[in-house]
């Protein structure tokens, strides 16, 4: 296969790819979109990365446009990524007030799941088997049904704390060697699917901690504002908003207070 796409091509996808995702695919992304878009090409059988540019978009194939879409927007994660945010998650579960009722977070940009399960691991821990739920969303469909198998490569748990991965997650033999099955009694508090951040969102309910982390670094300024716009009125009174630590806010909605590096309260 002619692995170029031409700058017809690649403008068209991009246009697309905003509408759908809200993410802008700049020219430093040329060499990523070829990477990713070769094995659906060749899958499809077309010669060039332009005709599978044509017959996805220009001939409306809404089934493979999924596809494309979650080709792109899939990134690889692990288990206990940036590691403050869990210790000041533990802070306030340990600063809560008895009797006052479900513990609820968001994790609206799951990916494949292993943000959710490692706050579930804490939650668990905290607060033991029940009184909690985790919410999982992510534009990608393939990667939360990817997270609801809950099966990962052993090396995206080299940040797990050792007692976690003892007590919450299963060892991999014969065929499955090297890899980890996230407990079924965990996985029972943690429910995942598919919401774009740049459209209405789902009915999710009220949350005391949304983890909105490593996601707004792709979209521009004003989605930037309309997404945490649309995110923080889900907050309740009192919970937080986490973003990555690349990530940072320049303009808040009212209601949002900053108070340590990517951690933001509900006033």
């Amino acid at each position: 296969m002619q692995l170029h796409i031409s700058d017809r091509a690649f403008a068209t996808l991009a246009d697309t790819f905003h509408r759908v995702s809200g993410i802008r695919l700049g020219d430093s992304k040329r060499q990523m979109v070829i990477g990713r878009l070769q094995r659906l090409a060749g899958e499809r059988g077309v010669a060039s990365l332009d005709e599978y540019v044509e017959q996805v978009i220009r001939g409306g194939d809404q089934k493979e446009l999924t596809r494309v879409i979650d080709r792109l927007t899939t990134n690889e994660t692990y288990f206990f990524r940036e590691p403050a945010h869990f210790d000041y998650l533990a802070q306030i579960l340990a600063n809560r007030p008895a009797g006052s009722g479900p513990f609820r977070v968001w994790s609206a940009a799951s990916s494949s799941g292993e943000e959710a399960y490692s706050i579930a691991m804490l939650l668990a821990d905290k607060l033991g088997k029940t009184g909690w739920e985790i919410i999982g969303t992510d534009l990608s469909t393939a990667v939360l049904q990817s997270a609801q198998k809950a099966l990962y490569p052993m090396e995206r748990a080299r940040d797990m704390p050792a007692s976690y991965l003892k007590r919450f997650c299963l060892r991999g033999q014969g065929p499955y060697e090297g890899q980890l099955l996230v407990d079924k009694a965990l996985r029972a508090n943690v429910h995942f699917m598919q919401a774009n951040l740049m459209q209405k969102l789902p009915d999710l309910g009220s949350f005391d901690v949304v983890f909105l982390r490593n996601v707004l670094i792709y979209f521009d300024p004003p989605s930037k504002q309309e997404i945490v716009g649309r995110v923080a009125p889900l907050i309740k009174k009192g919970g937080f908003l986490f973003t990555g630590h690349s990530e940072s806010l320049s303009q808040l909605p009212p209601g949002l207070a900053h108070v340590q590096p990517a951690i933001y309260a509900r006033t």
